[in-house]
């Protein structure tokens, strides 16, 4: 027959590394208590930000917090049960140093998993939004992104080594030296990467911009992690390292609107002033026949040593270097007609040589 009394005297009295048989159910009630309170906050979490994530207005920001919490892992949540557990036990030191020791890791670990994927996502949604309109800077982002994720380990790496004992003070002094020695080695790739970086986020310029670098010119075509290429008006390829390039004066007609143009038209010396007096309204007439030109002003500017000089200025409203060609030719086209009407004739460079007279002999 079954003697209930004794088995449950025997279960009273029963201990296991120091805790009685009922403090080990209470521990692994515990345990698996938080095991299941762990697995619904995710899950409520997750079902939580989707639905928010459905309506919201930064839905993008949701969505990342889902694939985030996405990424809580199944043996995070067992350590963290069996750490909530093991406080109810009376355990030797030594044994509640590992488990300490163990959590702190596997918490590091886990804490690790979420900043890389919150990396990975967050370029990843850069690169959705850039790829069509700058997918240089893209590039550079993502590499960018890398290093990101190589520090986070590396700090994780540190830390678990610091909490499993390791002396990591010499060890990280010894990669500071490290790090000097090719940063010095390396210091105008490191640079040109910086460069790169302040390019990305600074703008400048970016894909598609018409830039002049000192006595070169050129469409931007790639931003690159060390150079920058440009396609010269004459068909070649520019390269220039970033961290040259952000050093130099750089004009972008990105942002240009409408160009000015000055000229300036030469007559001859001997022009009659009543025909002088109907050049300015002749170039006028010219310019303000073009339906793209804003005259800005027309002056007789001097008399020259070999010609009479008129300077004119005005806008074109349209950026497009070919539509000024266009206009700068019908002006010219025009103003030489008016000029031929009128019988005044263009200078051209002379010089006048005075001969004293012969001497008599």
């Amino acid at each position: 027959m079954f003697d209930f009394e004794r088995y449950r005297e025997l279960f009273e009295t029963a201990e296991l590394y120091g805790n009685p048989a009922h403090r080990w159910l209470i521990a692994l009630g515990v345990a698996l208590a938080v095991a299941v309170l762990l697995r619904v906050v995710k899950t409520i979490l997750i079902r939580r930000a989707q639905r928010l994530a459905d309506r919201a207005a930064a839905r993008e920001w949701f969505s990342l917090l889902v694939d985030i919490v996405a990424k809580t892992k199944w043996w995070f949540q067992l350590v963290l049960a069996v750490y909530a557990g093991s406080l109810v036990l009376v355990l030797p030191v030594q044994a509640e140093r590992v488990i300490e020791t163990a959590t702190v890791i596997i918490v590091l670990l886990q804490t690790a998993i979420w900043g890389n994927e919150a990396v990975v996502l967050a370029i990843g949604r850069y690169s959705r939004q850039r790829m069509t309109v700058d997918a240089a800077s893209v590039t550079t982002v993502s590499a960018l992104g890398f290093l990101g994720r190589v520090a986070i380990w590396a700090v994780v790496a540190l830390l678990i080594l610091d909490n499993a004992g390791v002396e990591v003070t010499a060890m990280v002094a010894g990669l500071g030296i490290g790090g000097i020695a090719i940063g010095l080695a390396a210091q105008n790739i490191l640079a040109d990467l910086f460069a790169s970086a302040s390019i990305v986020l600074d703008k400048p310029f970016v894909l598609g911009d018409f830039i002049v670098v000192g006595t070169d010119a050129g469409v931007v075509e790639q931003i690159g992690l060390k150079t920058t290429r440009l396609k010269a008006l004459s068909g070649e390829q520019l390269i220039f390292s970033n961290g040259e390039l952000l050093q130099s004066r750089i004009r972008n007609f990105r942002l240009l609107k409408e160009r000015r143009i000055e000229f300036r038209i030469s007559v001859a010396l001997d022009t009659p002033r009543a025909k002088l007096e109907l050049i300015p309204g002749m170039i006028l007439d010219a310019i303000s026949a073009q339906p793209k030109a804003r005259v800005d002003r027309v002056h007789f500017k001097e008399i020259g040593a070999a010609a009479m000089v008129f300077e004119a200025v005005y806008f074109v409203t349209e950026p497009a270097y070919n539509v000024f060609m266009d206009i700068q030719q019908a002006v010219n086209l025009s103003i030489l007609g008016r000029l031929e009407e009128a019988a005044i004739s263009l200078a051209f460079p002379t010089q006048r040589l005075v001969m004293p007279p012969a001497s008599a002999n």
